[in-house]
């Protein structure tokens, strides 16, 4: 469990085929405090501390989670935001985040307001019923809050967060440009909401087909 809220950037240093992608992240996190075993979010995508060697830890990226995020990610050279997991007694800064990452989306438009940036994303229509003006969002690892909300009428949908100064400078979310892939988490309470209704759509559509 995360909250979004991003305590270090850091950098695939070594990429390694195996079964799985092997891939070496430098870290400014103190390692002899990180178990192997302990799971570290890695621009959105919850993933498990196998090995450890001075400032760098490894984790182990399986073909599922390539084909689900963003696949620059996982390459060498990529800059990635750290969340170490959630404690009991911290602070939750942001909102809850479980590190499942939902879909794909991309930076539509990038516009200065003031100090700050208006950032919109285009993301695929399975996202489309979880996003809501004044709620949040997860994009790579980070909590946001939604300010607007946009269908297509196309199977996409747009969305618009403010990205603050501050934001900017400890994410990467700052050196995204127009047509960059991120990775998109949803509410988890609307995730289940979500599949409430699509429950309940389906037990009154078996009991129309019974009567």
């Amino acid at each position: 469990m995360f909250t979004g809220i991003i305590t270090d950037i850091g950098t695939v240093v070594r990429s390694e085929e195996r079964g799985d992608r092997r891939l070496w992240i430098r870290t400014g996190y103190d390692l002899s405090t990180v178990d192997i075993g302990a799971s570290i979010a890695c621009s959105g995508a919850c993933l498990t501390v196998v090995a450890r060697d001075a400032d760098l830890f490894a984790v182990d990226v399986s073909a599922e989670t390539i084909n689900r995020t963003v696949a620059a990610h996982w390459q060498e050279g990529a800059r990635l935001n750290l969340e170490r997991a959630l404690r009991m007694g911290d602070e939750l800064g942001g909102h809850i985040v479980t590190g499942h990452v939902d879909a794909t989306g991309c930076i539509a438009a990038r516009r200065p307001v003031g100090d700050s940036h208006e950032i919109w994303i285009e993301a695929p229509e399975s996202v489309a019923a979880y996003v809501a003006p004044k709620g949040s969002v997860t994009l790579d690892g980070v909590s946001l809050t939604v300010n607007s909300v946009e269908d297509m009428g196309t199977g996409l949908v747009r969305f618009s967060f403010n990205m603050i100064p501050h934001t900017g400078e400890v994410t990467t979310l700052g050196a995204l440009s127009e047509g960059d892939a991120v990775n998109i988490e949803i509410d988890t309470l609307a995730r289940y909401l979500g599949r409430m209704l699509d429950r309940r759509s389906a037990a009154e559509t078996q009991s129309r087909k019974v009567a």
